[in-house]
């Protein structure tokens, strides 16, 4: 069985639609993904909630050994609450909010409801080696060391991504060529 760590990195972006400025996953692709990683899984939608003349759905989704309950109103394509919703309306936020249950349980699709458009990726930084070459290099260019890792957007020579490193050696090799020796 995936764990939460696993799912939440996946990369859903092929099954993401785009409404009104919103990003929605396809309920399909998200229930699919769930029941691959937990064949056991499963959720229940329960009584909305109604407010005035709007209403909110519910949903308690159990999964990977836990069960998580979410809550979305129906609302517009412009997020706004829906005022006496229709049938349609009213299915059509229950899938959202079972979308909602479901990343929140699996981690699936998480990564959406913060806005971002992919998961974060586990980054390979330099190895010790490239780390002590890239040192020797700023060192024996005489930039300023402080400055470059600034322009690399790194605190520290370690913290540099591994697919950076060539890039960041041939940037001191022009900067010893032009003779710039301030950083």
């Amino acid at each position: 069985m995936k764990t939460y760590a696993e799912l939440r990195k996946l990369d859903v972006s092929q099954h993401v639609e785009k409404k009104g400025g919103l990003s929605y996953l396809s309920w399909t692709y998200a229930v699919d993904q769930m029941m691959l990683a937990d064949p056991a899984a499963n959720w229940e939608f329960l009584e909305p909630l109604v407010f005035g003349e709007t209403m909110m759905v519910r949903v308690r989704v159990s999964a990977l050994g836990k069960t998580m309950t979410m809550h979305l109103p129906v609302m517009d394509n412009r997020n706004q609450a829906v005022k006496s919703p229709d049938s349609r309306k009213i299915s059509d936020a229950m899938m959202r909010c079972l979308v909602k249950g479901i990343a929140v349980t699996t981690g699936i699709g998480l990564y959406i409801f913060a806005g971002e458009d992919a998961p974060e990726q586990e980054v390979e930084l330099v190895t010790e080696s490239q780390a002590a070459d890239l040192k020797a290099k700023i060192q024996e260019v005489g930039v300023n060391e402080y400055l470059f890792l600034k322009w690399l957007k790194v605190a520290k020579v370690s913290e540099l991504p591994a697919a950076q490193f060539e890039s960041a050696i041939k940037a001191l090799e022009e900067r010893a060529k032009r003779g710039h020796n301030n950083g």
